[in-house]
């Protein structure tokens, strides 16, 4: 029997970010990355001309809300099911993105494996479409939408040093080294470089050697965009 591919079309106006998430989509067997798009103008053209199943939006695009993106799709015949990436923390966005067709949240910045499991879930959703026989069925078909909590960072970093390291990143314009990070968070160069490291794989942030008069040059983080 062969299996559905399930077409997902990443809309993030950020290109660093796209590309890593059209990077992540790839490595789940069972999802190609059907395009990318940097606007909701760009997304709009895209589904017009190809077949899509998934959007994964960006909440915060440069023309319009995600929000109200996926409300105008949905008006225009639409019907691709939505994964929201946002660094928003407000719940009455998630409430008003559940009659959008809103089946998951990603918070930025997030991990492979937190899209991975957000990924895999949707797709056992999506292979249970079709007439259920019961209730119990209805039920379980919705569970597995729902993580039992949130996705797991590679171990040794927490989420609240995380948002620390974050937040002292994306507030210095010009980038900091990890001995800067840690001096900010008060935590060892050692940890600041590991938390650094994995906003780099997430695509949140960038790196780049920075050359002294003697000496290795050291790294240089920078976040790739400046988000609330």
């Amino acid at each position: 029997m062969t299996t559905e591919t399930i077409r997902v079309l990443v809309v993030e106006d950020d290109p660093v970010a796209a590309d890593a998430h059209v990077m992540y989509v790839g490595r789940v067997p069972g999802f190609t990355a059907v395009g990318k798009a940097h606007t909701g103008a760009e997304a709009r053209r895209a589904l017009d001309r190809m077949p899509v199943d998934l959007l994964l939006l960006d909440l915060h695009l440069p023309d319009v809300h995600g929000l109200q993106l996926a409300r105008s799709l949905r008006a225009a015949g639409h019907h691709a099911d939505v994964i929201a990436v946002t660094s928003a923390r407000d719940l009455a966005v998630v409430r008003e993105g559940v009659s959008l067709g809103v089946v998951q949240y990603v918070l930025k910045p997030f991990t492979f494996a937190t899209l991975r499991d957000r990924l895999v879930r949707y797709a056992e959703f999506h292979a249970a479409a079709g007439e259920a026989s019961g209730q119990d069925e209805v039920d379980r078909a919705l569970a597995t939408l729902r993580a039992p909590g949130p996705a797991a960072l590679p171990k040794g970093l927490s989420a609240p040093t995380l948002e620390k390291v974050t937040v002292a990143l994306r507030d210095c314009a010009g980038g900091l080294t990890a001995a800067g990070v840690a001096e900010a968070v008060g935590i060892s160069r050692i940890t600041a470089r590991r938390y650094l490291e994995h906003l780099v794989e997430a695509g949140r942030a960038a790196r780049n050697p920075q050359y002294g008069t003697v000496g290795r040059p050291e790294l240089q983080y920078r976040w790739v965009k400046g988000q609330s």
